[in-house]
C-alpha cells in the first residue's frame, strides 16, 4: 500500500513476459484471503459503490454484458444485476467469492463468480461491452500491471465503456489504496481506451478514524 506509481509499466505492455508461477499466484490468493478473513477490510463497506452510481448517472450505459475485475464480496456486481446488467464477478481470493455467491443468492441475482487471476483470465467467451474496475488496477499494477492491462484489452469489445477507481498520488497515505498519478492513467489506459472523463473523488470506505482515501474516478470508452 502507498507504493509510488513510478513504474514503467507501458515498457511492460509491449513485450511478452513468462507466465506466473504457481507459487507466486499461490501467495497473491494466500494474501488477499488474508485480508478477507476475520476482520472485514475497509474497502468492503458491503454498499455498492456511490462513485459508480453517479458515473452511470452520467454517462449511462444500457444493460449489458459487463465484467467486475476484482470484484470482492459482491456488492457492486449485485448493485449492476440488479440494474439488468449480465454480470460476471472475478477475483483472486476464494474466501471473497463464496461471499459473492452468498450475496447474490440473498438477493435472488444469478451473477458469475469465479476465483480466477486477472492477469491470466479463463476463457470467459464473447467481449464484454462495460466493466466496472474499484481498485483492482491499483492494487495489481505493482506486480503486473502489464498482464491486466492485456487481459482488460483482450476482453472488452470496441466501443465498449468503462469505468475504473483508483488510488490518486496527490494523497498517499499509509495504510491506503496505491497511488497512482493523472499522467500515469493517461499513458496505461490511454493506449487502448479513449479517457473521456477523469475527476478527484472521494472512496467509500470504513475506517476506524473516518478518513476517505482520494481517488481517481475514470471513464473509459475501448478504441475501435
Amino acid at each position: 500500500m502507498g507504493k509510488s506509481d513510478a513504474d514503467p509499466i507501458m515498457a511492460i505492455t509491449c513485450c511478452v513476459e513468462p507466465a506466473k508461477s504457481t507459487r507466486t499466484m499461490e501467495s497473491e490468493r494466500e494474501h488477499w484471503d488474508g485480508r478477507y478473513r476475520g476482520v472485514e477490510p475497509p474497502w468492503d463497506t458491503g454498499r455498492p459503490s456511490a462513485e459508480l452510481q453517479r458515473r452511470l448517472a452520467e454517462f449511462p450505459v444500457a444493460p449489458c454484458r459487463a465484467i467486475e475485475p476484482g470484484c470482492g464480496t459482491g456488492s457492486s456486481a449485485v448493485w449492476l444485476a440488479q440494474q439488468g446488467f449480465e454480470i460476471t464477478g472475478i477475483d483472486i481470493s476464494p474466501i471473497a467469492i463464496e461471499r459473492a455467491k452468498k450475496r447474490a443468492g440473498e438477493a435472488s441475482m444469478a451473477i458469475q463468480f469465479l476465483t480466477a487471476d486477472v492477469t491470466n483470465l479463463p476463457d470467459l467467451g464473447a467481449p464484454f461491452e462495460f466493466f466496472f474496475d474499484r481498485g483492482c488496477y491499483h492494487a495489481v499494477r505493482r506486480n503486473d500491471g502489464g498482464g491486466y492491462l492485456r487481459e482488460i484489452e483482450r476482453i472488452i469489445a470496441p466501443g465498449a465503456m468503462g469505468i475504473v477507481l483508483t488510488g490518486n498520488s496527490r494523497q498517499q497515505r499509509s495504510p491506503g489504496p496505491p497511488a497512482v498519478s493523472e499522467d500515469t492513467i493517461r499513458r496505461e489506459w490511454g493506449r487502448a481506451f479513449v479517457i473521456l472523463s477523469l475527476e478527484e473523488f472521494l472512496f467509500d470506505q470504513d475506517e476506524t478514524d473516518g478518513h476517505r482515501h482520494l481517488g481517481w474516478s475514470c471513464v473509459l470508452r475501448r478504441k475501435k
